[in-house]
Order: structure tokens, then C-alpha cells, then sequence
């Protein structure tokens, strides 16, 4: 009977030192929530608010005149074909490119993730003009390749120049996202699926890319999020005349044809809504999958 009124009389004290623990560690995020509101919270909620917002008030005007012209709708359009199509290359080369490195040496592995680390950060006006200089129209790879008979047709500033230049930059972020995922896989498991007849492809179909699938379907979405807000690798690259959703939204901000930033706001809440839906679907799949793997 002691002993259990020892237990009884210790337990409220002990709740009291949990929650002032709790407490304490509160307190150092307090720092954190401040910036998060300001920088991230309250900027929402003036782009919201002034999407709303024309000359006659509140209306949904410019979200109409958005949906309505097919100028604004192609800029959804060429942001995402660029976006899709250099998020599902990248994805493709950083998915080898992260088992590799499992296969190297530690001091080329390091080495491998010290240049990833670089390069991931090589990104707006050094990296398109380091593209022009390569293979941009007098550029010193394009003139090797004419003079060879090869890539007469392609064209830096274009659509197909910007999915390259994009892919660029995606690579090695995918492979830093990718690497430590690698982790997960047992060499013991590529062992046993071997001894029990399995071809390589049948194990990576079976075990491998499911149990990455959540790392690899993580890692498109941020791919994705990186490539459709990027803005200034393809304005450096096109100068601004190339048709694309964060170059118009910059447009209407400066004023470089006419300054309008509710309409800016506008666009910039359907390109959240855009990463929103995607977000979304992706964390529904990963849910679907690990109901059926349970």
C-alpha cells in the first residue's frame, strides 16, 4: 500500500516535469513561428487578398481574365511540360546516379556529393550564361557538333533548350535527395533474391523501387516544385520572351509592359493551387501504397 501511494503521489510531479520540458522547448520556437508568419504566412495572405482586388473592388475578375486568355494558359503550359518533362529526366539520371554512389569508394562518393552539393547551387545567370557559351548559337560545343554534321537542328532558346538547362540544375539536387534513401536497401536482400532465381530487374521491380517508391515519389514532387517556380535561368536565357508563368508574374510586378501585381497575385495563387493538387495526389499515392502494403 506504500509503495503504490508513493507511485500516485510521484505521478502528478512527474507530469509537472514533462510539461515544463515541453514548455521550455515551446518557448525556442517561438523565434521560428515569428519568421515563418512574416515571411511566409502574412506574404500568402496579401497575394490572396489582392488577387481579389480590381478597380471596382473586390471581384474575381482577374481570375476569370486568366482562364479566359489563352496567353496566360499557354504560360501554364510551357511551365509545365518544361517542369514534368526536366523533372522526369533528372529523376531518371539521379536514380542511378544515387545507387552508384552505394558502389564507389568512400573518397569518391564524398567527392561526388561535395560537387552534387556545388552544383545544385549553380543555378540563374552564371548557369544560363555558361550555357550560352557551351551551346548556345555560337556557342563552342555547337559550333564542334555543325562541324561534325550533328545537332544542326537544335535551339538553346527554345522549349527544347529549356528542359536541358533545367535538367541541369535538377540533377544533382535529385541526387541529394535520393542518396540517403539508398540507406533503406539491404545488399543481403539482392543476395537472397539472387539465390532464389530472381533477375536483377525482378528484384529492383519488387523490392528495390518499392521500397524507394516514397523517396523517389518525395522527390519528383520537389523537383517539380524547384522547376515551376524557376525564373531566373530562363529569363536570363530568353531575356523574358518566352512564354512562362513565373516570368509573367515578374512582368506584372516590374511593370516591363504594364504593372498590374493584383493580376500577379492572381497567378501566383493558381501556381500554389497548381503545387497544392500536386502535393496532394502525391501524399494520396504514398497512403494507397502503404495500405496495400499492409
Amino acid at each position: 500500500m506504500k509503495t503504490s501511494s508513493l507511485v500516485v503521489a510521484g505521478e502528478p510531479a512527474e507530469r509537472a516535469r514533462i510539461r515544463w520540458r515541453h514548455g521550455i522547448a515551446a518557448i525556442w520556437l517561438i523565434p521560428f513561428a515569428v519568421v515563418f508568419t512574416l515571411f511566409c504566412l502574412a506574404p500568402m495572405v496579401w497575394v490572396i487578398a489582392n488577387s481579389v482586388q480590381t478597380t471596382q473592388g473586390f471581384t474575381l475578375a482577374n481570375y476569370a481574365e486568366i482562364l479566359s486568355s489563352p496567353f496566360y494558359r499557354q504560360a501554364f503550359e510551357n511551365s509545365l511540360r518544361i517542369s514534368l518533362w526536366s523533372s522526369a529526366l533528372a529523376l531518371v539520371i539521379a536514380i542511378f546516379g544515387a545507387a552508384s554512389l552505394r558502389r564507389v569508394p568512400g573518397r569518391l562518393r564524398r567527392l561526388v556529393v561535395s560537387v552534387a552539393n556545388m552544383t545544385s547551387n549553380l543555378t540563374g545567370v552564371p548557369l544560363a550564361f555558361a550555357f550560352i557559351i557551351l551551346v548556345g548559337t555560337n556557342g563552342s560545343l555547337t559550333l564542334l557538333f555543325e562541324a561534325w554534321g550533328l545537332a544542326k537542328h537544335f535551339d538553346l532558346y527554345s522549349i527544347n533548350g529549356l528542359i536541358l538547362i533545367y535538367t541541369y540544375f535538377q540533377i544533382p539536387l535529385g541526387i541529394l535527395l535520393l542518396y540517403p534513401a539508398f540507406d533503406a536497401l539491404d545488399d543481403d536482400w539482392q543476395a537472397a533474391a539472387s539465390l532464389l532465381g530472381a533477375k536483377l530487374w525482378q528484384y529492383w521491380r519488387d523490392v528495390g523501387l518499392p521500397v524507394l517508391a516514397p523517396a523517389i515519389f518525395g522527390t519528383f514532387i520537389l523537383l517539380f516544385a524547384n522547376a515551376i517556380g524557376a525564373y531566373a535561368s530562363a529569363y536570363a536565357l530568353t531575356q523574358g520572351n518566352f512564354n512562362l508563368i513565373t516570368v509573367r508574374i515578374a512582368g506584372l510586378v516590374s511593370g516591363d509592359l504594364f504593372l498590374d501585381p493584383n493580376m500577379a497575385a492572381a497567378l501566383s495563387v493558381l501556381l500554389m493551387l497548381l503545387l497544392l493538387v500536386v502535393t496532394v495526389a502525391n501524399q494520396w499515392l504514398l497512403n494507397r501504397r502503404a495500405r496495400h502494403a499492409r
